[in-house]
């Protein structure tokens, strides 16, 4: 297999996927900023590693040189996917995340054409964000081939890792999102609360500016989409009243500060919590006559899916022969069907059970 790499190895998710990958056999090389910790990982598994920083040009390229693809997996990426992906383009790279943020998707699908001209492929969100829910998206769109509205909630339990609540709180600062007649629509916070009709029981869901308003548009061109997630209903009511006061997360000191903490207090789901949790996502689109198709997928916590995921998406676009280049969303690349070979995955349709 040819030389790849997983930049940000040494935080949560970079270090679980680098542990998946030795124990099936791969070899990426570890990169990171903070020499001690990758060059410790490296050295516990046998790898290579590589030293940088994305805030230089020159030594991301440098950084990158000889590696065909790289699994970029240092958030919050609004800050650190653009450097590589410039890095990426201007090596012949292909590019991967484990992003889940609006703006990202958007800014890597306006490189489109950059990536064609470059041979290269540009894949954000090969984890949890947003691998099932656009495999989901895209299995109900052929279910109602003419479906003009989608709807997609979920539940994922165990906790978040450092980066994905810092993630997500960059995310609140930025306000919510939905798609309306195919383009985006900015939203207050918890703009909209509605049931989620889980097969195990019905859950409260507010609306959130998941990936998905984004990408299932690229991937189905269905023009209206909203992402719930299940929280209570006393959840939903505080994050609503924190429109109010949102713009003060964004001032340079206090969102320092929020920053710090959350690095300090999240450490992330252990193993044992990670296998004592499962995650939920539901999806229904609806078409102009009113009829509707929906369905569910039940998967592994959403990191364990996410490591899954990612190493296996590396591996099949490293030893692919197709001479696929430019944007895609997973299942544009994988099919619908893929998020199925992942282990611990159920999807049911209208009863119809499919494993």
């Amino acid at each position: 297999m040819s030389e790849w790499m997983i930049y940000g190895a040494n935080g949560y998710t970079g270090e679980l996927c680098a542990r998946e990958a030795v124990s099936r056999g791969l070899k990426p090389v570890l990169a990171g900023r903070r020499e001690q910790a990758v060059a410790e990982l490296a050295s516990e598994l046998g790898l290579d590693y590589r030293v940088f920083s994305l805030d230089e040009a020159d030594a991301v390229r440098n950084g990158l040189d000889g590696i065909v693809l790289v699994l970029h997996c240092a958030g919050p990426f609004s800050a650190t996917s653009k450097p590589m992906v410039d890095g990426c383009l201007a090596t012949g790279t292909h590019y991967l995340d484990i992003t889940g943020e609006i703006s990202v998707y958007q800014a890597c699908h306006e490189r489109d054409e950059e990536a064609r001209k470059a041979g290269v492929i540009l894949m954000p969100g090969v984890g949890f964000d947003i691998v099932p829910t656009d495999c989901l998206s895209a299995m109900l769109k052929e279910k109602l081939p003419d479906a003009t509205a989608l709807t997609l909630a979920f539940e994922a339990g165990g906790g978040p890792s450092p980066g994905t609540a810092k993630t997500s709180f960059e995310g609140l600062t930025q306000g919510g999102c939905v798609r309306r007649d195919g383009k985006l629509k900015e939203v207050p916070l918890a703009w909209r609360t509605r049931d989620i009709p889980f097969a195990e029981g019905s859950r409260h869901g507010m609306t959130i500016p998941w990936g998905d308003v984004y990408t299932a548009y690229v991937s189905t061109g269905i023009p209206d989409i909203e992402v719930f997630l299940a929280v209570p209903p006393k959840v939903s009511a505080r994050v609503r009243r924190m429109n109010r006061w949102r713009w003060l997360l964004g001032v340079g000191p206090i969102k320092r500060l929020i920053m710090r903490r959350i690095e300090r207090q999240t450490p992330g789901p252990d193993e044992g919590r990670r296998a004592g949790t499962r995650s939920r996502i539901w999806g229904e689109v609806t078409n102009a006559a009113g009829q509707t198709a929906s369905g569910e997928l039940h998967t592994p916590n959403g990191y364990d899916l996410t490591v899954d995921a990612a190493v296996s998406i590396s591996a099949r676009v490293l030893d692919s022969d197709e001479a696929k280049t430019g944007y895609f969303t997973p299942s544009l690349y994988l099919g619908a069907d893929y998020v199925l070979k992942l282990d611990g995955t159920e999807l049911s349709f209208q009863g119809e059970s499919v494993a």
